[in-house]
């Protein structure tokens, strides 16, 4: 039997049985419009999570951060990451483009103050800190915008989407402004597995990653609207231009890079369907095969095929792997006792008291309680402008590959000094 049966099979299974019913029994009795929960959006449904009950929260401070809101749309993203209930925020103010969306915002957030924009919004001294759930091409303009009005800021993924150039140029905002945090809400880094896998990395128990894969199937049903978007930006778009979800499971494991790609994009079968779209993307589904900055090889894939939907990944190393449980040689084996022994925890930690872990896996609470602790305790979040980057240009790169016919390709790196 594996270290993780023989050692935590019962504490995890306890910790599901209770985390599961907790969490269905608190999104019972939360209603729909309390929560803004959306529940006809693959990804968005409150999913169970492992996370040790067992552990109580215990508040860093009782400062309350200032925080603006910016965007409301089809997914109702900007007040799906609990900032409304957290003990250490306060809604200064909310903003969405659309006045009925904004007064909807402001009615969850339970936030009087709205603003017509975010370019209104930012002018606002008593905020302190912004979350843009805006449109994905917006997200590194706003980001900037943020930061030079002295804001610290997340953004939902990517970093950025359609020019490389917003990438290079949020990069440089962020090193001007260190006294900012910049964070990214990628929400596969707190999928389980992934927070399971990024503490055994760390920790040595799997070596080098020889062999990574990270894969985003969100199905779409011919001939049925998709979800809405801004300026239709979902549905314009070459598919690893939204890569996040998939090569989290390299950046968030191992928090380094992928230096180049090679990749194929697949055009569909039916005629009907092959026109290119205003960006020129011929494809509905790319998979691109990356070299790591550590040597190994990750395969990345982003599809519309139908079946289920799924974020997820796997690694293999030089010593053990993780696929939905760990599985190792004896050097991994011990490592692993070792880690365990010395404290390691791979379950989600507690999160504070009105704060759910949310869609996306369990994700959304962790996220956004992550970006206020870090603002609070002057450190790096989960997802910083490094991670940001180099879990969005690999995609960006592998779309031009694939326009190539797989042409291997370099990539710009993000490291830190």
């Amino acid at each position: 039997m594996n270290p993780l049966s023989r050692r935590s099979f019962l504490a995890t299974s306890a910790v599901a049985l209770a985390v599961g019913g907790l969490t269905e029994t608190r999104n019972e009795v939360r209603g729909a419009e309390e929560s803004g929960q959306i529940v006809n959006i693959p990804g968005f449904d409150q999913t169970r999570t492992d996370y040790d009950p067992l552990q109580k929260w215990e508040p860093y401070t009782d400062r309350k951060v200032r925080v603006g809101i910016a965007g409301h749309g089809a997914c109702k993203f900007g007040v799906q990451f609990y900032f409304q209930t957290h003990p250490n925020v306060e809604v200064v103010a909310v903003t969405d483009l659309f006045p009925d969306r904004c007064a909807e915002m402001a009615k969850i957030a339970k936030c009087e103050k709205t603003y017509p924009s975010l370019e209104e919004m930012v002018k606002d001294d008593s905020i302190e800190a912004i979350f843009c759930a805006t449109d994905a091409p917006a997200h590194a303009d706003h980001a900037i915008l943020c930061l030079e009005h002295g804001k610290h800021v997340a953004t939902a993924v990517p970093a950025f989407m359609g020019n490389e150039e917003d990438g290079f140029r949020l990069f440089e905002c962020v090193q001007k402004h260190p006294e900012l945090t910049y964070a990214m809400f990628e929400t596969s880094c707190f999928h389980a597995d992934l927070y399971a896998m990024e503490k055994l990395y760390t920790a040595g128990v799997f070596g080098r990653l020889i062999y990574t894969e990270g894969e985003y199937h969100h199905p779409h049903i011919l001939g049925h609207a998709p979800i809405a978007s801004y300026k239709g930006w979902r549905t314009f778009r070459p598919p690893l231009w939204y890569p996040t979800h998939a090569s989290a499971y390299y950046i968030g494991v191992t928090h380094k890079s992928l230096t180049e790609v090679s990749c194929q994009g697949f055009v569909p079968f039916d005629e009907v369907y092959r026109n290119p779209d205003k960006n020129g993307n011929p494809f509905s589904m790319e998979v691109g095969m990356f070299r790591t900055s550590e040597g190994g090889i990750a395969r990345i894939v982003y599809s519309q095929s139908q079946g289920e939907y799924i974020e997820g990944g796997r690694v293999r190393g030089e010593f053990g792997g993780y696929n939905g449980r760990f599985i190792g040689d004896p050097t991994a084996t011990k490592r692993y006792e070792q880690a365990l022994d010395n404290g390691l925890k791979l379950l989600k930690y507690a999160l504070p008291p009105g704060v759910e872990p949310g869609g996306h896996e369990g994700s959304h609470g962790y996220l956004g309680h992550d970006f206020i602790d870090s603002i609070l305790r002057k450190r790096k979040p989960c997802v910083d402008i490094y991670d940001a980057l180099n879990m969005t240009m690999p995609g960006f790169y592998a779309h031009r590959s694939a326009l190539k016919d797989g042409e291997t390709l370099k990539i710009p790196q993000f490291l830190r000094n």
